[in-house]
């Protein structure tokens, strides 16, 4: 038996990556909306409060920390989970990343298992 239906928002610029992250989640417990950048997923975010946020850090004009900004300044979206996905490891994105209260991160390429471990734990 499935239990409730999780929405789960995924916003990046680059429709393969996309496309790979939802195939990798797709399950009857969860509902994937996609947006193809910044301001399409806040819009998202706004319109149908996913239970999580899966976000691109580098994408054209609103990048990742800017959408999280943005979210959490509101107060009816600044609680929903949010993990980003980045091609930055050095210690300046970790410390940058560590400073928006994201629920996690994975760093590019990462593998559809630690995706999958990532989310069922966010959403424990």
């Amino acid at each position: 038996m499935v239990g409730p239906v999780k929405t789960i928002l995924i916003a990046d610029d680059e429709e393969d990556l996309r496309l790979l992250v939802q195939v990798t989640l797709e399950h009857p417990s969860y509902r994937i909306l996609t947006a193809i950048d910044g301001c399409t997923a806040i819009d998202a975010v706004c319109t149908h409060f996913p239970d999580l946020l899966i976000l691109d850090w580098m994408m054209p004009g609103l990048n990742g920390c800017e959408v999280v900004r943005k979210i959490r300044l509101r107060s009816d979206t600044a609680r929903i989970p949010i993990v980003m996905l980045t091609a930055k490891d050095g210690l300046d994105a970790r410390e940058q990343m560590a400073s928006l209260n994201l629920a996690g991160y994975l760093v590019k390429p990462f593998s559809p298992l630690e995706l999958i471990q990532k989310v069922r734990e966010v959403l424990a």
